[in-house]
């Protein structure tokens, strides 16, 4: 599954440094699949192909959020989630959305970061 942030965040970015895939962004800030990534283009729903660095809408204006399809829960990177263990008020939660084995969270891991 991947992580979200409640609407309690206080803003105080803790958590964006600490993502090792770039999918923590500041409120109201476009995103890319680019970010942090080695992904060039991106095939998305409906079979739409983007470059990887075409800005995307941002999921809130209000808060920091992550691009789900682009967190794996610091799978292969660390041993617990890191924005959640940085949160000084516990807004980093599983999203009961995004629910993935570690098997595909590995996959995204080595999708997200593959060798050029």
């Amino acid at each position: 599954m991947a992580i979200m942030i409640t609407d309690e965040c206080i803003n105080c970015g803790a958590c964006e440094p600490e993502c090792p895939n770039t999918a923590i962004y500041e409120g109201g800030a476009q995103w890319r699949w680019a970010d942090g990534t080695t992904l060039k283009q991106v095939e998305v729903d409906g079979g739409q192909v983007v470059a990887g660095t075409a800005p995307q809408t941002p999921v809130s204006d209000e808060y920091y959020y992550i691009v789900s399809d682009k967190c794996t829960e610091c799978v292969g990177f660390h041993e617990e989630p890191q924005c959640a263990a940085v949160c000084p008020v516990d807004c980093c939660v599983d999203d009961p959305d995004y629910r993935e084995s570690e098997e595909k969270l590995v996959a995204k891991k080595e999708w997200l970061h593959a060798a050029s």
